[in-house]
């Protein structure tokens, strides 16, 4: 499970996403486990608020720069290309 910083700025406050490199199926498992409800996912990632960034971190989410994580999606074939998510 890998978490960027929250710098993605919405809604009064910073967002990270939340991504697995492994399988939706995992990050699904994961965001259910630490109460991060089904409708803060976008089409590869979860949206998170600044507030949830550390204890996501402390249940097991790994820390990774915005670009790692990218990197890591796309490495993994999970990545959903902006294209795709105009579509829907």
């Amino acid at each position: 499970m890998l978490i960027d910083p929250p710098t993605w700025p919405a809604h009064e406050t910073v967002w990270s996403h939340l991504v697995s490199d492994l399988s939706y199926a995992e990050l699904h498992e994961f965001a259910a486990r630490a109460g991060v409800p089904r409708r803060a996912f976008d089409h590869d990632h979860y949206d998170v608020p600044l507030a949830r960034y550390d204890e996501l971190v402390a249940l097991g989410a790994h820390a990774v720069s915005g670009r790692e994580l990218v990197l890591r999606l796309i490495q993994s074939g999970l990545r959903v290309a902006q294209r795709d998510k105009r579509a829907h």
